[in-house]
């Protein structure tokens, strides 16, 4: 691809304060260790010295973090004993406002959570991801020919946005015209209200506009005739959904829009990224195009764009050799067990032949897996396909900006360059 790109170096004070600070005051969830790409060496010294770890945040209060992939495992398999029911906080370290919360079914326990997800589902069975393969190849290759040549242009805004939004709208059968709104909610739902300048209110009044604009949506396809083969339609019409509260309408649309979104789009961010960091990996993908599909699995676990998952302990459960009480919020750090040695061997680097990569743990086990997998790992493989296609090489021209906080493990803007 381009020459290597140099590592953004981990500051070595992180380095050496994150093996020598107290354990007890390592708190993984620092938004700034995610945005400057530091917290990994926390996680190599949590994984190795202290798996389950009592941490503290101002924002989140006291909460434990799993770190180690068997753990993560244990905790994501085992949903009677650790919930991700909105009522007992849902699934982030944030607690949503009492008077602001939004259920949907990745924040339900069973059976609700079961028959609400069973009515979205065939929208990703395989004969629909089959349908659809003509239509993300023409819309990828209509993308990749309409960049710049010789010139730097941002990377997230012209494809990865572009091409995740372009799904979202097909998947919701969204006017096409306004998708970029999809996008914006998106990005208003995981962000910090304290780096807004109406706070809290601000962020509620965005993510309300966008429940008044889904249901002029919900009304128009419940007094359609036409089958419709539509995210909107197949809530209109499930039996667990059709009778939604409004905020419960509103958080199933927050999930289905984040969930068809964050992945993919900072997955393609970061496949460009890995292989300008690791341009050898670039040379075996141009000798055998067929690596593509392991491609995308190993730039999912390489990456991980959700980087933890909460769950709340309804029970006292102890996990290896660690008693979680009642009650307790714990982090299940997807993020650290993607990177567990004792799984993935030089599991820091980018190996796209790696013959375990489709163990990457980033959608999750058990009944919450994410339901959308195999779309986004379509649309990152067609992305290479039709990349390979066209340019010898995409340049990374800088460091991208990540995004901060704990939860979405993304990227704001990266520049890139296609050589003339």
């Amino acid at each position: 691809m381009s020459q290597a790109v140099a590592d953004p170096q981990v500051d070595v004070d992180h380095t050496e304060r994150a093996w020598s600070m107290p354990l007890n005051e390592i708190n993984p969830a620092s938004r700034d260790l995610f945005q400057n790409d530091a917290i990994w060496p926390y996680f190599e010294r949590l994984r190795k010295e202290a798996p389950i770890h009592k941490a503290y945040d101002e924002e989140f209060g006291e909460y434990w973090s799993v770190t180690r992939y068997e753990d993560i495992m244990a905790v994501d398999t085992n949903h009677k004993v650790f919930s991700s029911d909105w009522t007992h906080g849902g699934i982030t370290l944030f607690d949503a406002a009492e008077d602001f919360r939004l259920p949907m079914f990745i924040a339900m326990d069973p059976p609700k959570h079961d028959q609400q997800r069973m009515t979205v589902q065939p929208i990703v069975a395989p004969n629909n991801l089959k349908n659809w393969e003509g239509l993300i190849r023409e819309r990828t290759g209509i993308v990749l020919d309409s960049l710049p040549r010789g010139e730097t242009f941002d990377w997230v805004d012209n494809v990865s946005i572009e091409l995740t939004t372009m799904m979202l709208a097909t998947l919701f059968d969204f006017p096409f015209e306004e998708r970029r709104k999809l996008t914006f909610w998106s990005d208003m739902t995981t962000t910090d209200p304290k780096t807004l300048k109406g706070g809290v209110e601000e962020k509620r009044g965005h993510l309300l506009d966008c429940l008044e604009y889904f249901t002029g949506l919900w009304n128009e396809r419940v007094n359609s005739d036409r089958p419709g083969n539509d995210l909107i339609t197949m809530l209109t019409r499930g039996e667990a959904t059709k009778n939604m509260e409004p905020m419960e309408y509103l958080g199933n649309i927050i999930l289905l829009i984040v969930g068809g979104n964050d992945t993919t789009r900072n997955s393609m961010t970061a496949s460009v990224y890995a292989l300008n960091k690791f341009p050898g990996e670039y040379d075996k993908l141009i000798a055998d195009p067929g690596l593509i599909p392991n491609l995308s699995s190993e730039i999912i676990r390489w990456q991980t764009p959700l980087a933890h998952m909460r769950r709340t302990a309804v029970e006292d459960f102890e996990l290896n050799g660690t008693m979680i009480k009642k009650g307790d919020k714990v982090a299940m750090w997807y993020v650290s067990g993607n990177r567990d040695a004792d799984v993935f061997e030089d599991a820091d680097k980018v190996i796209i032949d790696r013959p375990n990569a489709r163990r990457q743990m980033s959608f999750g086990y058990g009944i919450h897996r994410c339901v959308g997998n195999r779309l986004g790992e379509l649309q990152i493989k067609i992305l290479w396909e039709e990349i390979l296609k066209r340019f010898p090489k995409i340049e990374l021209m800088d460091e991208p900006t990540r995004t901060p906080g704990c939860f979405v493990k993304g990227y704001t803007y990266m520049p890139v360059r296609i050589p003339a």
